[in-house]
């Protein structure tokens, strides 16, 4: 993007299938002073932008209910918002798998909007299909399959909070291969050639954050130089990420059970990338959801 003496203004087009969390995301994004407006008509985009009434940064949801929805009149406004000097553009999708989708509205007993007959089910297939495109153009993608409202505004806070793209966003996270790899990462790597803590049975019950977990793996000659050469690639390659343009970038660490291992190198790598100055949040997949589970009993 050619540079201005303008300060750049942030513009936030928030779309996801129903039920995903996009209107709660629009919430939080108004908390942090975006003006933000919602299902705004495609062809009011460019009237808003000639005549603008505030400097705030804009937050637009978009709704496969607007009337004047369609993957082309999107990706039109998206040309003339990257064209309007001044402005920075981003997509936000919210994400989220299709049970869960089928269990949020059979909770709230709403009707989805492209629903024929009531069935839930076909309605949110179509939906997917028709709101494709703009997932795979996203530039944040986030996946509320397994977030509640509280993570939810966290995430959309660390993406969003004022402060532009002078700095590139980093995320952290720790998962379990037994659960799948986590969605939208940028770079994965493998800790399960580490010596696990989960034979030692005085460990077995913690998980990385303990020192002494952390000690156990750093006892394999092979952690502390994975884990200095992980760090050293990572702050290699982030000022390279900021030059190209990127705002956000997502490192992902696995074990088998994304207890230990994998939450011991998160930690130590986004204690560095920290250390650095660098903006990084981390997140424990397994944790988190172990947390939920404890909470739900």
């Amino acid at each position: 993007m050619t540079q201005t003496n303008k300060i750049a203004r942030r513009l936030v087009l928030v779309t996801g299938p129903s039920g995903a969390g996009r209107s709660s995301a629009i919430r939080v994004l108004e908390d942090l002073g975006y003006e933000a407006i919602d299902n705004l008509p495609l062809r009011l985009i460019r009237p808003l932008l000639d005549n603008p009434l505030t400097d705030k940064p804009l937050a637009l949801g978009i709704d496969t209910r607007n009337r004047d929805f369609s993957i082309t009149a999107i990706m039109d406004a998206m040309g003339q918002i990257a064209a309007v000097d001044g402005l920075v553009p981003e997509l936000l999708y919210l994400d989220c798998d299709t049970g869960v989708l089928l269990q949020r509205f059979s909770e709230t007993r709403r009707r989805h909007p492209l629903a024929p007959d009531d069935r839930v089910e076909v309605g949110i297939q179509r939906e997917l299909d028709l709101l494709g495109p703009l997932r795979a153009r996203a530039d944040v993608l986030i996946d509320t399959t397994a977030l509640n409202v509280h993570q939810l505004r966290a995430e959309v806070e660390h993406w969003f909070s004022p402060g532009g793209h002078s700095q590139l966003a980093v995320s952290v996270q720790s998962f379990s291969y037994k659960r799948g790899l986590p969605r939208s990462v940028d770079m994965v790597f493998d800790c399960r050639f580490l010596k696990n803590p989960y034979w030692e049975p005085a460990l077995r019950a913690l998980n990385g954050q303990d020192p002494a977990v952390r000690d156990h793996i750093w006892t394999d000659p092979r952690a502390p130089l994975f884990a200095q050469r992980l760090q050293d690639m990572v702050l290699w390659l982030l000022p390279a990420y900021l030059d190209e343009g990127k705002s956000h970038l997502s490192v992902a660490l696995g074990c088998t059970g994304g207890q230990h291992r994998s939450v011991a190198l998160a930690e130590t790598l986004a204690a560095a990338l920290a250390e650095a100055d660098w903006q990084v949040s981390i997140r424990h997949r397994e944790l988190d959801r172990r947390k939920r589970d404890e909470a739900s009993t």
